[in-house]
């Protein structure tokens, strides 16, 4: 098997790596393909992540390369987990919308509609060289939003083998499985929405809904780790929500706190990460390679403990950080490579097209919600009737996204106001004009030409 990654010289890249190496004889690896047009940057991490694996010697080959069509040649799975326009373009994401009192946010609002719009055509681009190079493989999408680029490449790309993923529905599995003490195995979330979008209705171990146990829990407790959502809401409402719907239940809250603290999320990381890769480059330089894994461990701690003091995405991270990354997004990734590629059937949380199973969403739209996962397919389990409230909130995301979609490949200003204009945490036609403009400039060199 022949596992290809796109966008392979991120600051997680070591801790896939390193997953991958865990799992090399469960998966049948036999290829791995790491690619990134940063050179320089792919080959210091790639450095690391050797490093940082422990072995000397591994069962695969690993080819570093910043070709996209030497990577994609002969793929069975295709990874894409890159950032267009980078750190600097997230920045960009977050301060314009909050120069206009709107929440700045990389995958959720007008910040994620940004992103969307620069990634979507970058990722259509890499579809149309798969139908050549790779036309059997699966695409896992890490990068964000992942809910709507799952959209666009089933909707307009036509790739059906083809599934989005985020770790945050895993998470919340793993907390309620570590809150019961019990294998994660054992315990299913009823859970529905969109990618961060999403509410867990049930927690089942043994034929017993645990959730209004977990729900007595938070009132006692005053709120829940790392989601500091209104704990009197949480109960009223009689579900957990994904910790993204902060933005959408505490907006004002939100923007708030970002503005006090004077610094976004993105301006953090990115000096973060300016620092460590100069420490990491001087230490390969002197040969210090136990040294670039120290410093990559400081790394992964300075990053995971500033959750605690953001509004939401905390336990997710900690946990994450605990479990190692196998407990994050390279965890899902590999489960579902391989279930696919083995064929011993597991039950996953994924973004994959509804085929009926959301009462009141359609046909095509993907969705995120519990799915079989076998050999060489996918198959969602039926969700039925949801509250209204939900499902009106999740109708209008999904028009949102479908919007973008539209104004992206075809380039349409118009319907690129309309999509923004409609996002939940926009609602202005006058404010989403400005924004829109102002993202066309700053983004000049990744943002669709619209007319």
């Amino acid at each position: 098997m022949k596992i290809a990654i796109l966008g392979a010289a991120g600051m997680r890249m070591p801790l896939i790596y390193s997953a991958l190496v865990e799992r090399h004889e469960r998966l049948g690896l036999r290829r791995l393909a790491l690619m990134d047009f940063d050179e320089t940057r792919l080959h210091l991490l790639g450095a690391l992540s050797q490093e940082l694996s422990g072995r000397a010697e591994v069962g695969f080959q690993t080819q570093l390369t910043t070709s996209l069509d030497d990577a994609l040649q002969g793929a069975d799975f295709v990874i894409t987990t890159f950032r267009v326009g980078g750190m600097e373009a997230r920045i960009i994401d977050e301060r314009v919308p909050l120069a206009h009192g709107l929440l700045g946010q990389e995958t959720t609002g007008a910040g994620g509609f940004a992103m969307a719009m620069r990634t979507l055509p970058v990722l259509l681009g890499v579809l149309d060289r798969m139908r050549s190079l790779c036309p059997e493989a699966w695409l896992v999408n890490f990068a964000n939003p992942s809910g709507l680029l799952a959209e666009g490449v089933h909707r307009v790309g036509r790739w059906p083998r083809a599934v989005g993923i985020c770790d945050g529905p895993s998470t919340m599995l793993q907390l309620a499985a570590s809150l019961l003490d019990v294998p994660s195995s054992e315990v299913y979330l009823d859970y529905f929405g969109l990618n961060h979008l999403g509410w867990v209705r049930r927690v089942l171990h043994r034929g017993e809904d645990y959730l209004p146990t977990f729900l007595a829990m938070i009132r006692a407790a005053g709120g829940f780790p790392g989601m500091r959502f209104d704990p009197e809401f949480i109960v009223s409402l009689g579900m957990i929500p994904n910790e993204y719907l902060y933005y959408y239940y505490h907006a004002r809250q939100a923007v708030e706190e970002i503005l006090r603290k004077g610094e976004t999320r993105g301006e953090f990381l990115l000096a973060l990460n300016r620092t460590s890769l100069e420490d990491l480059k001087r230490m390969q330089a002197a040969g210090q390679r136990q040294a670039m894994v120290g410093r990559y461990q400081t790394y992964l701690e300075q990053r995971s403990q500033t959750y605690v003091n953001e509004q939401t995405e905390a336990g997710s991270e900690l946990l994450k950080t605990q479990a190692g990354d196998g407990g994050g997004y390279a965890g899902v990734a590999l489960d579902l490579i391989e279930t696919l590629h083995r064929g011993t059937s597991r039950v996953m949380i994924l973004n994959l097209p509804n085929h009926g199973a959301v009462a009141g969403m359609a046909e095509d739209d993907v969705v995120e919600i519990p799915a079989v996962v076998g050999k060489q397919f996918v198959q969602p389990l039926a969700i039925g009737r949801i509250p209204v409230e939900c499902l009106g909130l999740m109708q209008r995301v999904k028009a949102y996204e479908r919007l973008t979609i539209e104004a992206t490949v075809e380039g349409s200003w118009a319907k690129a106001l309309e999509a923004l204009t409609l996002h939940p945490l926009v609602s202005d036609v006058a404010k989403a004009r400005a924004i829109l403009t102002e993202f066309q400039v700053k983004h000049a060199p990744h943002f669709p030409q619209l007319q």
